[in-house]
């Protein structure tokens, strides 16, 4: 089994993907010869500087705007990228803003706004890119989730991240169901911390936050024909983290 696949000839978009995790893990892809779609909703220069990253590979890179809680603007954006690169193969489901703040102290409209972004935008992305991979027979869904969500993780600060982040792994369990004779997995990946974290990881596991790298590999793992009967499934990527402990 390719440790590494050979993407070449796959189409891949992946949200949020102008800065930060988003970014390396689209750089991943393109470094794996996928054709990109780098997308943002603000970050204008940096989505421009990531794709301009990619065709370092020697594939093909795009940017698309939107605003992914929207379902005219997530179909204007894979009309986009449909027209550019053609039919999406890979999605990865990377975008989930956060308020870290006691729930009580979080206006509405931040509540609606990490739950919808989080969520609803994995839910929107998806729908809208599954006619394309159940036509071509072949695709791939990689929701990013967090680690402990699937324990019912609830704290008092941040909490409506954690409930998005809990749909979004309830969502990846479904529509692997819902797609097993599509020629679709649709899997999830849960980092703890990962290294573009500003606090003190000193007493994380290991020590030390998850590298871009530690999640780029259960990436590659999923998008290999290696794993074409896994779906449905979530790995948490935290160095072995006891929340009960």
């Amino acid at each position: 089994m390719q440790l590494v696949p050979d993407l070449d000839g796959r189409t891949a978009v992946v949200t949020g993907s102008a800065q930060r995790v988003g970014r390396e893990l689209l750089l991943t892809l393109a470094a794996a010869g996928a054709d990109v779609a780098v997308h943002y909703n603000t970050s204008t220069e940096a989505a421009e500087k990531t794709a301009a990253d990619a065709r370092e590979y020697g594939v093909d890179a795009t940017t698309v705007s939107a605003d992914i809680t929207d379902p005219a603007a997530v179909d204007a954006m894979f009309e986009s990228i449909e027209a550019t690169l053609g039919t999406v193969d890979i999605l990865v489901n990377n975008v989930g803003n956060f308020d870290a703040r006691h729930w009580e102290d979080i206006e509405w409209d931040a509540w609606r706004d990490t739950v919808e972004s989080t969520f609803y935008g994995t839910v929107l992305c998806s729908r809208r890119a599954l006619d394309g991979m159940r036509a071509a027979g072949w695709g791939r869904i990689v929701n990013i989730g967090f680690a402990d969500c699937d324990r019912r993780h609830a704290h008092p600060v941040n909490f409506p991240y954690f409930v998005g982040k809990t749909g979004v792994l309830m969502f990846t369990r479904m529509l692997a169901n819902d797609t097993q004779d599509a020629g679709v997995t649709v899997n999830a990946i849960s980092p703890f911390v990962v290294e573009n974290t500003v606090s003190d990881v000193s007493s994380y596991p290991q020590g030390r936050p998850a590298r871009f790298e530690d999640l780029a590999a259960p990436l590659l793992f999923f998008l290999g024909d290696g794993s074409d009967y896994i779906s449905g499934q979530n790995i948490a990527v935290d160095g072995g983290r006891l929340p009960e402990v």
